[in-house]
């Protein structure tokens, strides 16, 4: 059956990718986006279908929705992301955007999902983790995270974006579920973010000195795009109103892991320097993945370098 549904953060990395799969699959997509770290470049292919509209519209204001009778989906992905303070695309470079979107934002998409009695999912972060304590970070966990450091602007108003949809749900009737949404990459990564494998690849493809913060030590997770959007529709189509699930693949592998493998499948003759890791930056990310595959019959299926070599290629390309 069709259904009209919203994308907040649709034209950004995954909101792009989902907003694509959605129209794929024949249904109305709404494109909410005010293109503060977006691009209409990665919807422009969907801009002539009769299926897809898009708005530049800040959530943090309320959306009239005129146009459409009814919403059936409102996936709300709506924020800046990326850590790297010298990124355009990061929060830290719009810490007051990040903390409205996140907070005020997503009260008002709970409150046009009561409206129409539509279901909602919130992205989420494994960044509400912290610097985890225990690994696998498994959903009952309830992190290790500073209150008043660099991220926390990002932690912390994803943290209350959760305490919000919770209490739409538990006050309200509000048919809501939340995904926390682990490192994710893949085709359509802006060259400009300043995300790890972003740089890895940028660095290596250029020959210049590939940059690892730290001691490289610290872990990561990487998800293929294709595996994250899928765990988003499973989330939505099969997840229940109240539950969290962790979306991201448990493959953890170290940060200098990560850039020798870059240097390898690129065949790179950079090297590998270090500088000093970044306040806060968690030493440990893996997620535990045990009730998405229960509840969704979701995994992820793309291996690291099977999708770091796909992601290398747009590159190239670029």
């Amino acid at each position: 059956m069709k259904k009209n549904i919203i994308v907040t953060g649709g034209a950004g990395f995954i909101g792009s990718h989902l907003c694509e799969r959605l129209v794929e699959r024949n249904d109305t997509v709404i494109c909410l986006d005010n293109l503060l770290t977006g691009s209409q470049k990665n919807i422009a292919h969907l801009m002539s279908k009769n299926s897809f509209f898009f708005f530049n519209h800040d959530v943090c204001k309320p959306f009239k929705t005129r146009k459409f009778e009814k919403i059936d989906e409102i996936y709300h992905l709506a924020s800046p992301a990326d850590p790297n303070v010298n990124s355009p695309f990061s929060y830290m470079a719009y810490p007051f955007e990040t903390m409205k979107v996140n907070t005020i934002g997503t009260w008002n998409m709970c409150e046009l999902a009561q409206k129409f009695r539509a279901k909602l999912s919130f992205a989420s972060t494994s960044e509400v983790y912290g610097d985890p304590q225990v690994s696998p970070q498994v959903e009952t966990y309830r992190g290790n995270v500073s209150i008043t450091g660099p991220r926390s602007i990002y932690d912390e108003s994803k943290r209350f974006g959760e305490t919000i949809v919770s209490a739409f749900i538990r006050e309200k009737g509000l048919d809501g579920r939340i995904t926390r949404i682990f490192n994710t990459y893949g085709p359509g990564m802006n060259i400009g973010e300043g995300r790890a494998i972003v740089n890895f690849i940028k660095q290596a493809l250029s020959q210049k000195p590939i940059t690892v913060y730290g001691d490289g030590k610290q872990t990561r997770s990487f998800c293929y795009i294709d595996d994250q959007v899928e765990g988003q529709i499973l989330t939505m189509e099969k997840g229940k109103a109240g539950e969290v699930f962790n979306i991201g693949n448990d493959d953890e592998r170290t940060i200098l892991e990560i850039a020798r493998l870059i240097k390898k499948l690129t065949s790179s003759e950079s090297s590998i320097i270090f500088k000093s890791l970044p306040v806060d930056d968690p030493h440990q990310r893996k997620p535990d993945i045990i009730k998405a595959r229960k509840i969704l019959g979701w995994e992820p299926k793309v291996l690291l370098e099977e999708g770091l070599s796909k992601t290398i290629q747009y590159f190239k390309e670029l």
